[in-house]
């Protein structure tokens, strides 16, 4: 059998009839003080019988208060002992989260070489992608497919930290269309480097970019597409109306990826 989560399971979750208390006192609390117990008997999936004796030990236990004509309301304890449950809930599922499902996402890797099913892979970034390579490396995972060199495999059980730098963003202002600059289409192709991706925003920037003869990879959503570049470790060159650039640098920022805006001198 396998390790269950640490910690144990709250105590909602300990038996059937904990957690359906638990969860007819969440829906008094949301349709009070008008209560029809036939509604929550369908929303739950049990009988209007079972609410009936569900609520009436509820009343009992102070957690509720009865009025008339199926006026039913929480009481403080009641709300006391529901945020207690909803905590030790929310405890459990951060638990689930980081320590089982954790544990058994599946990702996606390019494999460097051919790799056979149950497998220990290092981890590399290559050109913003994840890769496996089966001589291994500073981080770990274990293949959950085959593949053959160049095709995707399926990898979990990650260890360790995928060592890469992030990149770094350079961002060349383009004049709007009102503006009387005219930059000269050759700044473009003559100082991009070929490891470096070319991303444009606004038209005059893809106009400028396109009259350079250079093919900008990156068109659309750039604002997300560059700060995601520049995070998995690309160099990023950022041709930008000059009214577009705080909406950029404002989220390379907020990536922390380093960046810097050029004059177009600098060219």
């Amino acid at each position: 059998m396998g390790d269950s989560v640490g910690g144990g399971s709250p105590d909602v979750l300990e038996n059937k009839r904990s957690a359906t208390r638990y969860q007819v006192l969440v829906e008094i609390a949301a349709r009070q003080p008008a209560v029809s117990q036939g509604e929550i008997a369908d929303t739950i999936g049990v009988t209007s019988q079972a609410v009936s004796d569900y609520v009436r030990d509820l009343v009992e236990s102070g957690y509720v208060e009865k009025g008339g004509r199926g006026r039913y309301e929480v009481t403080k304890e009641g709300v006391d002992w529901l945020i207690s449950r909803t905590d030790d809930l929310e405890t459990y599922l951060e638990r689930v989260n980081s320590d089982v499902l954790g544990s058994v996402e599946v990702d996606a890797a390019i494999a460097l070489d051919d790799v056979a099913e149950g497998r220990e892979v290092g981890l590399v970034m290559r050109d913003g992608v994840l890769h496996a390579n089966p001589a291994g490396g500073t981080a770990t995972a274990v293949t959950v497919t085959s593949a053959e060199a160049g095709e995707a495999v399926g990898i979990a059980d990650f260890e360790g930290v995928v060592d890469y730098d992030t990149g770094t963003v350079s961002v060349l202002p383009v004049p709007t269309v009102t503006d009387d600059d005219r930059p000269d289409p050759d700044v473009i192709s003559a100082h991009v480097p070929d490891e470096e991706l070319v991303a444009v925003a606004g038209t005059e920037a893809y106009a400028l970019v396109s009259r350079s003869g250079v093919e900008p990879d990156i068109r659309f959503g750039t604002a997300e597409g560059v700060a995601e570049a520049g995070m998995l470790g690309l160099d990023v060159l950022l041709v930008a109306v000059t009214d577009e650039i705080p909406r950029h640098t404002s989220k390379l920022r907020d990536s922390n990826v380093p960046h810097r805006v050029l004059d177009s001198d600098a060219f």
